[in-house]
């Protein structure tokens, strides 16, 4: 007997294990996003790319069985080749040959190949899978019924969908490989992490608020705008804790130029929200109220602080800073184990600044000066000081009875991040 049509069918059956090899991996890694961008700009291949890839399991079993069948079939063929050749000792040389031809270049090469151009060769594919997908489809059918027992005697967990954090990773992965820059995934992380955020994590506190009386002159209102860069100041009535509104340094000086005795008519409304509520609620109240200042309230109906329009689209965009701000680094490094830290400073920020390993969940404060009276249990005077992780930590700019300002001293300077 000829071996020379069972050798060509041999070389068939492996280019087939080599092609249902590669298809297997491009459609498993295929980026998805893209393939579906690609469909939606009227890419048919694409559009036959995405719908075997949501119909997966249809999908890997018709790879599945057609890469069995080329493989047994070369390996039965080769069996009979190599006994022709080599008689009893062919059975051997036949297993030690083709386990080593369908792992070169029936499973390893083609996929390494596939993982490389995914997305290339899954479009260049899809429609020959779509029709392998048809003729299959009888043994399609039986393996479905199949699964539907195994899925009855092994219950499937509830897939949780995708997390936030699954998505700051892939993010990060992204960047990595150079598919978004820094600023870009910076602010995606940002959108993410969104709403994790309360109001209380960007509350301007009632201590560092600058505010004017309902019935102040209108000499003392312009002096508090001169002195301070603030566009619009609260309006409050007998005590800071009954906020009534919020006046504009433009309808102000309006009413001046105007020639008004008061300024009760330029007092604006304000909205009242809770410490807890989420700044992405929060957001939508100050569009919709279409005032950029809400007063935060505490359980017993007193002043908190103040949260801004700016402030809330800080979290999103970075540190938003005008023409009259006094630009303030949190930290600044004196040397490299010396840093002066702002008491306003984020007490998660700070911990990740300097890998401390204490979880900032196990504290109340958000700041690193409520961090300080926490771990010093007073309001602290100017000099106090406390080991913390063997570093030291001194206060040093104390006002209105909270921390201001701290020094952190290191044991040994900061390792350094490639």
């Amino acid at each position: 007997m000829d071996s020379l049509p069972l050798l060509l069918v041999i070389v068939l059956c492996i280019v087939g294990s080599a092609y249902f090899s590669a298809s297997e991996t491009a459609f498993s890694t295929m980026n998805r996003i893209r393939i579906k961008n690609l469909a939606d700009n009227g890419d048919r291949r694409a559009a036959v790319a995405l719908k075997l890839v949501d119909n997966y399991d249809k999908l890997i079993s018709t790879i599945l069985i057609g890469n069995n069948i080329v493989n047994i079939t070369s390996a039965s063929l080769a069996t009979v080749v190599f006994t022709m050749w080599m008689a009893d000792a062919g059975v051997s040389a036949s297993t030690a040959v083709m386990t080593v031809v369908v792992l070169v270049f029936g499973e390893i090469s083609p996929k390494s190949i596939a993982k490389e151009n995914a997305e290339a060769f899954a479009l260049a594919t899809a429609r020959i899978m779509q029709a392998l997908l048809i003729i299959l489809t009888p043994l399609n059918f039986l393996f479905s019924l199949w699964k539907k027992l195994l899925d009855r005697i092994f219950k499937k967990s509830k897939d949780p969908g995708i997390t936030a954090e699954e998505l700051i990773t892939m993010v990060d992965e992204a960047q990595n490989d150079g598919g978004i820059d820094e600023h870009n995934g910076e602010l995606i992380r940002s959108a993410i992490e969104f709403d994790d955020l309360d109001a209380n994590d960007v509350i301007t506190p009632r201590v560092d608020l600058v505010a004017v009386a309902k019935d102040a002159t209108m000499e003392e209102v312009s002096q508090t705008f001169m002195n301070n860069n603030y566009s619009r100041l609260p309006v409050y009535e007998n005590t800071i804790d009954n906020i009534i509104g919020m006046i504009h340094e433009k309808d102000f000086f309006t009413a001046v130029s105007r020639g008004a005795d008061h300024f009760t008519s330029a007092i604006k409304p304000v909205i009242y929200v809770s410490g807890g509520m989420k700044i992405s609620r929060l957001l939508r109240l100050i569009q919709q109220s279409k005032t950029h200042i809400a007063v935060v309230i505490d359980e017993f109906g007193g002043t908190e602080g103040i949260v801004t329009l700016e402030d809330v689209l800080e979290q999103l965009v970075g540190d938003i800073w005008d023409e009259h701000d006094v630009v303030e680094q949190e930290i600044e490094e004196l040397n490299n184990t010396t840093y002066m830290i702002s008491g306003s400073c984020g007490l998660e920020d700070f911990f990740e600044a300097f890998h401390f390993p204490e979880a900032e969940d196990e504290y109340e404060s958000v700041t690193v000066g409520g961090w300080v009276m926490e771990e010093l249990g007073c309001v602290p005077d100017i000099g106090a000081h406390f080991l913390f992780h063997e570093n030291e930590v001194y206060v040093t700019k104390v006002e209105k009875r909270h921390v201001k300002e701290i020094r952190l001293q290191l044991s040994e300077p900061l390792a350094s991040e490639e």
